[in-house]
Order: C-alpha cells, then structure tokens, then sequence
C-alpha cells in the first residue's frame, strides 16, 4: 500500500509540473504576439504637448465665447491679484529686513554682555556688591549735529545743567542763571522753545539752543502751562543722552549756591532731589497700615518714599535712562490730565508684575539738606539756628507757588546775607 501511494505521488507532481510548463509557455506566445503586432497597445494616448495644444484650444474657444465684459471683469481681477501678489512680497521682504536687524541687534546684544565681564563667584558672606552703575552708551553725534556742536562749546567733562523755557518765565529765568554765574559754573544751557527767549539770553550772554522746529513740542511751548511744558523736557532730553552727555535737568525756579557737579555720586543712571523733608519721607520707612477687623493680622507693614523731583535730576547717557524718558514721553503724549512728575516716579519705581515690565533703572536720591526743596527751607532750617548756618547747593521753590519773591529771598539770604531775608514768608502758601 506505501509503496503504491508512493507511486501515485510522483505521478501527480510529474503531471501537475507539466501543466505550469505549457501555461508559461502559452503566455510567452500570447505576449509576443501583442508585442510584435501592437507595440503603443490598444488605446491610444496622445502625447503630452498634445494634451496641451487641446487644453489650449479648448481656452481660446471659450474666450471667443466669452462677452467684452466678462474679458474686461477677467482683467481686472487679473490687475487686482497681481498688485495684491506685489504688495504680499513687499510685506515679506519687509518682515525678512526687520527679523535680520532684530538678529543682528541680539547678536550685538549677547556680544555686549559677554564683553562686559566674565560670570564671577560669589565672595565670602558680607563681601558681594551688586553693580548699579550702567555703561554708557556709543555716541551717535549724527542725531544732531548742530546740538553736538553747542554741547562740544559748552559742557565740561561731558556734562551740562539744561533748562527747558519760554518767555513766561522770564524773570525766574533771569534769577536762575544769575546764580549760575555768580558761583561761576560754566557749563549750562537754556534750551529755549520761542525765539523771544533766544534773544533774551543772548543779550544777557547766556548759552542758548533752540530746537529745529516740531509741531508737537512748539504747540505745547506757545500754549501750554507750567506742567506742559515741564513735560516737554523728557522728549528734548533724549538727544543730549544719544549725543553721551550726562545732563543735570533744571526747573528755573530753583536758585543755585555752589556747584552741584562736586556734588554728585553718578554711580546710578538716576540721581534726583527729592520732595521729602526729613530722613524718613526723604530715604523711605516702614510704614504700618492698620486694620482691626483683621484680627490678628490686622497690622500691615509698607514701604513708602516721597517722590524724587522730576524738577532737578542727573540723569546718565545709559539705556534704562533713554528708557525712561521714552516711556514718560509716551505716556504723556497719549495720555492727557496727568502730571510728569507722577509719571516719572511711576515708571522709575514700579516694579514689574502681571500685564507690566518694569524699567530696570538704578536711582539715587540727593541729600535733602545739599539739594533743598523749599518745604525743608521755609518749614525746618530758617527756624534751627544750627540748620540755619548750613549752606545748600540748590534750593528749588516747588512747594510755593510765590515763587520769583522767594527766589529773590533766597539769594538774599544766602548770597547777600540778609538775615531776615525769609522771616515774612509762611511755611506754606495763603491758598
């Protein structure tokens, strides 16, 4: 029985390889056949510039059949796509420029950090100083040459006392630089915004500048009032700090005693007089809010400073410090009703938090006794006889509106030692 099944086995594999023989062979004649006597197949497909030429025929067909108006719409929308298409590439180019200097100015960026030194080690516990005092920043005279050139004649040591001014102020002004002259300091300047102010202080000999004209800024010089045209000077002073001149910014109601510039620290980007009268309200404190229905948390301790005085301020050529004037510039342009010197100690102190970036600008105030404000003179020192024999750099008369007479006082008292010279005026104002 095995050896027949076996036997069928073989019989059956011998057939079955018999028949995939015949049917490749019957297939290779099949393909031959078609091969040799249909070589491009049974349907024929035109060439492709064919399909082409027909495609074109078939648009050149149905323009002819197309109205004048239908032409016409077609071309425009033609025009309108290819302005469109021109305006979409002058936009991306404009976006390619503007992403290749925001790259350059990061490459310059992280350049300039890493030329300024090299990553330290902190010192021993009580050893380790911060640094406040900023770099300066390169010079660009070409942001205004002829100021470059009245500020070459007149600043010392790349430094300047400016005044901002028109002729309502005249008589302040006379006072003003009086002072100025008979301490003998020679490096200040009037920036004037009329030209009766120009000649005003060329017939007194007096350096004076006046701006190139700029609607925004001579508006405000015509017409504004004292708070305006205090505002003005945060956009002027910009271009002295471009120019790389420290600048000692003056109100004209303040009368000047010795020379402020051996006075100043300038290891922040910020040194400004401040509107405090003694030690706390001048430098800061620790100030306690109550409130009983807290319970036992019912004491809240706060900080609290009295603002500098945007009216007398040294302020250094460093980025924070151009910062500062662009961000007060800006919020009093856009924004009307408020006072610059708010603004100013806004920005100059708020720190950064939600939906806010804070200005990363170092500050120093002034000694209150050196650079007096009139509420430390009238209310404090011409009453301590000991306070009284100290002699201060500046006194600025922001407390009074009685101004020019108590400027007039001053030098009195100060300068032509009158005694009494300040006995008649009141701590405060009558209104």
């Amino acid at each position: 029985m095995k050896g027949r099944r076996e036997t069928i086995s073989s019989k059956g594999q011998s057939i079955r390889g018999s028949r995939i023989f015949i049917a490749v062979g019957i297939g290779i004649l099949i393909g031959s056949f078609f091969a040799f006597f249909y070589p491009s197949g049974f349907i024929r497909r035109p060439p492709h510039n064919e399909e082409l030429l027909d495609i074109s025929n078939f648009e050149v067909s149905s323009i002819n059949c197309a109205t004048p108006e239908q032409i016409s719409s077609l071309g425009s929308e033609l025009i309108s796509l290819s302005q469109k298409n021109e305006e979409l590439e002058r936009q991306i180019r404009e976006l390619n420029s503007t992403l290749q200097i925001a790259e350059k100015a990061k490459e310059l960026a992280e350049e300039r950090f890493l030329a300024s030194g090299k990553q330290q080690k902190a010192g021993n516990f009580g050893t380790v100083k911060s640094v406040r005092t900023n770099p300066t920043i390169v010079a660009d005279p070409a942001v205004n040459p002829r100021l470059q050139k009245v500020l070459e004649e007149v600043a010392v040591n790349k430094e300047i006392i400016v005044a901002v001014a028109n002729i309502n102020v005249k008589d302040m002004l006379e006072v003003w630089f009086g002072s100025i002259k008979h301490v003998g300091i020679p490096n200040y300047l009037v920036v004037a915004l009329d030209d009766a102010t120009v000649s005003f202080c060329k017939r007194k000999g007096v350096p004076v500048y006046r701006r190139n004209p700029d609607e925004g800024v001579d508006s405000v010089a015509k017409n504004g009032d004292n708070h305006a045209i205090s505002g003005l000077k945060f956009r002027i002073l910009r271009e002295f700090l471009q120019l790389g001149y420290s600048v000692l910014l003056s109100d004209v109601d303040i009368v000047y005693l010795q020379n402020p510039f051996d006075h100043l620290y300038r290891d922040c980007d910020v040194e400004s007089m401040t509107d405090g009268h003694d030690n706390s309200t001048a430098y800061g404190y620790n100030d306690v809010s109550d409130e009983p229905t807290m319970g036992w948390a019912r004491y809240a301790h706060t900080m609290r400073i009295w603002v500098y005085n945007s009216g007398f301020f040294y302020i250094r050529p460093t980025i924070p410090s151009i910062e500062l004037l662009d961000r007060v510039a800006h919020r009093l342009a856009t924004k009307k009703g408020l006072w610059d010197q708010a603004v100013f100690n806004e920005e100059l102190c708020f720190p950064s938090h939600p939906g806010y970036d804070g200005l990363h600008a170092s500050r120093r105030t002034m000694d209150f006794y050196k650079f007096m404000n009139s509420k430390v003179l009238f209310k404090t020192v011409r009453k301590d006889p000991n306070l009284a024999k100290l002699k201060p750099v500046i006194v600025h008369i922001n407390y009074h509106p009685d101004k020019l007479p108590r400027m007039k006082a001053v030098v009195e008292y100060y300068v032509d030692g009158k005694q009494d010279a300040l006995r008649n005026f009141p701590d405060g104002s009558d209104w």
